[in-house]
C-alpha cells in the first residue's frame, strides 16, 4: 500500500460517521497512523440558542463515533474532541500529534471556505499538508455543466445531466474497516471523553423527547424504515400528516449517513420501475443542485439573489413588517395551516418539505417581508438548517433565485391547506385551538358561522388570531412590489 505519510489527523465537520466516509478512507490509504478528530468550532457555536438541538444531536452521534472508532481500532483508539476555534484547534491538535498531513471533506459554504483557507495556512507554518475531498455529494462544483461549459441554473437540465452521468464509480463506497490497522492510539493529554452540553455552555433539548435518532445507528434504522415505504413516496410525500417522507435530512446534514449509500438506494430501485424512488432521487438531485449553485454563484449565500434585479424589491422592513414578520414566527398569522407549520418547527426544529413552501411564500408574497428574514430564521430553527438548501428554496419562494416559481405565482394558504390536509389533521395537531371545528371549517375558521365558531370554542381575535392580511388583496400589493423587477426586464 502506498503510504507516504507516517501519520495524518482526519478532521470531521459534516461527515459524523465511519462508514463510507471518504476523508477517512484517503486518510487510513494514504498514511501509517492515523488520528481522528473533531472540534465543537465556537466561532459557531457562541452564535447559537443555548438550547438547540443540533449541538445535542451532534454531541449524541459523536459519542457513538468515538465507541465505534475504539471498537475498531483498539486500546487507546477514539474521537479526539476539541472545544475552541476550529481553525486554532485542528493546527494545535496536528502540531501536538506530530502528523504531516490533515484530511477533511469539502465544504463550500463561503464561512467554511475563509476558515479552511486559514487553516491551510497555519498548517503550512508547521510543513502539515491539508488535503479536501468530496464527500457530502454525489457531484460537486464543477462536476456536471452544461454543455458550454458553464454551471447549470436550470434544475431539469442539471438533473438529466446528472442521471446521465452518474455510474456505479460516482456511487461506490469508501471502505474504512480493511484500513482500521492504521487507526492510531490517542495520547493520553488527548483521551477526554466527549464533552457534555452543560461543559460548552448549552443546555438539553426535547431532542430524546422528540425521538429523533442520532448517529450512524440512528441514520440506518430511519433508512431500513423508509425503503419499503418508497414506492408510495410520490403519493404520499405532500401530505404532513402522513408518515412519507424518509426523515433522513438531518442525517445527510451531519453526515451520518452517506449520500452515495442513498443515491444507490434509489437509483435501483428507480430503474427496478419504482416512481416513488425516481422522485427521492430526484429531491436528492436537488440537494447536490443547490450546493453547486452555491459553489459556482457565491453571492447567494452572501445575502444576494441569484437574479440581482431583485434586489430592487422593496420589502417592508417598518415596524409594520416587523409586526406581521413576529406573527409568522410564532405561528399567529390568522391561516392555520401556516401556524401549524410555525408551531411545528418551533416545537420540534422539523417542518415538512411542502410547507416549507407555503409559509415562505406566505411570508414573501403575503406578507411583503423580506425573504432573508425568513431564511434566516430557519437557519436558526431548522434541526436539517445547511446553507445551500435553505438559501436555494427561500429564493425558489420569493422568485429571486434560478429555476424559482414565477413571481406571479402566488400559493393561496387555504387552498394548500384544503388540498394538503383536507381532514385538517396536522393542524389539529398543532394548532389544538381549531380542533373542534369542521373539516370544512378549520382551514378558514373567520368564515365559519357563529354557531359552529361558538360550539367549538373558537372566539375568532380572542381564542384564534383574525387573518393578519386578506390573501386577496395580498396578492394584489405583491403584483404591484415585483412589478420593479417586470420593468427591468422589459
Amino acid at each position: 500500500m502506498d503510504s507516504p505519510f507516517s501519520s495524518g489527523l482526519v478532521w470531521l465537520r459534516r461527515d459524523l460517521r465511519l462508514h463510507d466516509n471518504a476523508a477517512l478512507h484517503h486518510a487510513l490509504k494514504h498514511c501509517r497512523q492515523v488520528h481522528v478528530a473533531f472540534v465543537f468550532d465556537t466561532a459557531i457555536l457562541n452564535a447559537l440558542p443555548r438550547a438547540d438541538r443540533r449541538v445535542e444531536f451532534i454531541r449524541e452521534s459523536l459519542v457513538e463515533l468515538d465507541q465505534r472508532l475504539a471498537a475498531l481500532g483498539g486500546e487507546g483508539c477514539g474521537l479526539i474532541v476539541s472545544h475552541g476555534v476550529a481553525e486554532r484547534e485542528i493546527p494545535k491538535v496536528a502540531h501536538h500529534l506530530g502528523v504531516l498531513a490533515v484530511f477533511a471533506s469539502h465544504d463550500d459554504e463561503p464561512a467554511a471556505q475563509l476558515r479552511d483557507n486559514r487553516v491551510r495556512g497555519h498548517l503550512a507554518d508547521h510543513g502539515i499538508a491539508f488535503h479536501t475531498c468530496k464527500d457530502h455529494v454525489v457531484f460537486e462544483r464543477q462536476e456536471v455543466m452544461t454543455l458550454s461549459g458553464t454551471a447549470f441554473t436550470v434544475f431539469t437540465p442539471y438533473k438529466n445531466a446528472w442521471l446521465r452521468k452518474v455510474n456505479d464509480f460516482y456511487l461506490k463506497a469508501y471502505p474504512v474497516e480493511p484500513f482500521a490497522q492504521h487507526l492510531a492510539a490517542r495520547p493520553p493529554a488527548l483521551r477526554q471523553p466527549v464533552p457534555a452540553l452543560q461543559d460548552m455552555d448549552f443546555e438539553s433539548t426535547n431532542l430524546k423527547a422528540l425521538r429523533i435518532p442520532t448517529g450512524e445507528s440512528g441514520a440506518q434504522d430511519l433508512l431500513a424504515d423508509f425503503l419499503p415505504r418508497i414506492d408510495d413516496y410520490e403519493a404520499r410525500r405532500n401530505f404532513p400528516a402522513v408518515k412519507g417522507p424518509s426523515y433522513l435530512s438531518v442525517h445527510l446534514r451531519f453526515g451520518t449517513v452517506s449520500i452515495r449509500q442513498l443515491a444507490r438506494e434509489a437509483l435501483a430501485r428507480m430503474q427496478g420501475g419504482s416512481e416513488g424512488a425516481a422522485v427521492w432521487l430526484s429531491e436528492l438531485i436537488w440537494r447536490d443542485f443547490y450546493v453547486q449553485v452555491l459553489a459556482n454563484f457565491v453571492h447567494v449565500g452572501q445575502g444576494e439573489s441569484f437574479k440581482r434585479d431583485y434586489d430592487a424589491i422593496r420589502w417592508d422592513h417598518g415596524p409594520h413588517g416587523h409586526k406581521l414578520f413576529n406573527a409568522w414566527c410564532q405561528g399567529h398569522t390568522g391561516y392555520p395551516l401556516v401556524d401549524a407549520a410555525m408551531r411545528q418547527l418551533n416545537q420540534t426544529g422539523y417542518m415538512h418539505n411542502r410547507l416549507r413552501m407555503v409559509v415562505a411564500s406566505f411570508l414573501c408574497k403575503d406578507l411583503g417581508v423580506d425573504w432573508r428574514w425568513g431564511e434566516k430564521y430557519f437557519a436558526t430553527h431548522l434541526n436539517d438548517f445547511d446553507l445551500s438548501a435553505n438559501n436555494g428554496g427561500w429564493q425558489w419562494a420569493s422568485s429571486s433565485g434560478c429555476d424559482a416559481q414565477p413571481y406571479f405565482r402566488i400559493f393561496n394558504p387555504i387552498s394548500q391547506s384544503e388540498k394538503f390536509d383536507a381532514e385538517g389533521k396536522f393542524i389539529r395537531r398543532y394548532v389544538p385551538e381549531l380542533a373542534e371545528l369542521s373539516n370544512k371549517s378549520i382551514h378558514a375558521p373567520w368564515l365559519a358561522g357563529e354557531m359552529e365558531l361558538q360550539a367549538a370554542g373558537v372566539l375568532i381575535g380572542k381564542t384564534y388570531p383574525a387573518p393578519i392580511v386578506d390573501h386577496a388583496q395580498a396578492r394584489e400589493k405583491t403584483l404591484e412590489r415585483y412589478a420593479v423587477v417586470k420593468k427591468k426586464a422589459a
